[in-house]
């Protein structure tokens, strides 16, 4: 029943309806002598208007804070120009996710005396991270960025990746950090690490999907012209749309157009090549040094892209899932699966299937 206000002599009717859900914020450090990537990164994932989320949401788009230890100071980046941060530590260590895209030299600071921090990580920056994480923010990193949440004591037990380039220093700077170099990204609880400055926006794209789900995240992974999928041995939990071919005529991009078209039928290498008007062996060649992968390989990757949608949705067995991709059997797609994701399609239905938490 609406209640009713008194303006003079007038009742005026008040609607009261849900009270709005607060705007999730996000905070990012920055510092001088910072690579722009990654900064750059988390702030257009975060901090761009989304028109083309409209519809989609359930829950409010993120609020993004850039922040730094002297906020209003100019920060010099990497390529000879400057910006300037707007906001300081108390506002980052007051953000619900937290992310720290590098520290100023990981290379540096080894052997730093008692009380500094290894790295060019700023006590400030480290107790900003410890009130965050003990508020119960979510910390994340980005390549180097790892530093400073080992600095922090936050990654002390937990599996945490860096760049390959700083996985060893890492390692031996803060042994009691279990240092995964093999992968894109780590979830472990409430803190989060990715590698190289790319495999951030693989982590950005996750968190959407966690927050928002994999439509909103699928969406914004369209608008960055990215993959949503990058095979080589390393795990991502974000929707895999089946990977865009280019709009050309040579023959190598018509096979991959039609086998996209003709996932769930079996596929040979004599077939793509057909399809290609090519002889087996040029087409072999030619699909490889194009590719980097085999042809058939590159046709599990697919059929496990196009399988992650159907896992999300409530209906079909595994076994039924299989049979839409094209795999022969469900015990052959469970090992492709697992070999690509790092999972089982059970887990993954599991954890993104919809109504998942």
């Amino acid at each position: 029943m609406a209640e009713q206000r008194v303006e003079g002599s007038r009742p005026v009717p008040v609607r009261i309806g849900r009270r709005p859900e607060p705007v999730h914020d996000v905070a990012v450090y920055a510092f001088s002598g910072m690579a722009p990537f990654e900064l750059g990164v988390v702030v257009e994932v975060f901090g761009l208007a989304r028109p083309e989320l409209t519809g989609l949401l359930a829950a409010p788009w993120y609020g993004l804070k850039v922040c730094a230890d002297r906020p209003g100071t100019a920060l010099d980046a990497v390529g000879g120009f400057t910006l300037t941060a707007r906001h300081g530590l108390d506002e980052l260590a007051a953000a619900d996710t937290v992310i720290v895209p590098g520290v100023p030299d990981a290379f540096g600071g080894v052997g730093a005396p008692p009380g500094r921090h290894a790295g060019g990580v700023s006590p400030g920056l480290v107790e900003a991270l410890r009130t965050a994480h003990g508020r119960g923010a979510r910390i994340v990193s980005i390549c180097g960025g790892a530093f400073a949440l080992a600095a922090a004591g936050l990654l002390d037990g937990r599996e945490a990746t860096t760049h390959w380039r700083y996985a060893e220093l890492l390692q031996q700077r803060y042994p009691k950090v279990r240092v995964n170099p093999d992968v894109l990204y780590v979830e472990d609880g409430d803190v989060l690490t990715s590698a190289g400055s790319a495999a951030g926006i693989d982590l950005c794209l996750h968190l959407i999907r966690r927050d928002h789900g994999a439509k909103v995240a699928n969406a914004v992974a369209r608008r960055f012209v990215v993959a949503p999928h990058r095979d080589g041995g390393q795990a991502q939990f974000i929707e895999a749309a089946v990977h865009p071919v280019e709009d050309e005529e040579d023959g190598i991009a018509r096979s991959m157009r039609w086998a996209l078209d003709h996932l769930s039928s079996p596929l040979t290498i004599s077939l793509l090549a057909r399809a290609a008007r090519m002889s087996d062996r040029s087409y072999l060649r030619h699909f490889t040094a194009r590719n980097g992968t085999s042809p058939m390989r590159w046709v599990v990757t697919q059929r496990i892209a196009a399988s992650l949608p159907l896992l999300e949705s409530p209906e079909g067995t595994v076994e039924e899932v299989a049979t839409a991709v094209g795999f022969e059997s469900a015990a052959t797609f469970r090992h492709h699966f697992g070999r690509v994701m790092r999972t089982s399609p059970t887990a993954y239905r599991r954890s993104f299937g919809r109504g998942a938490a």
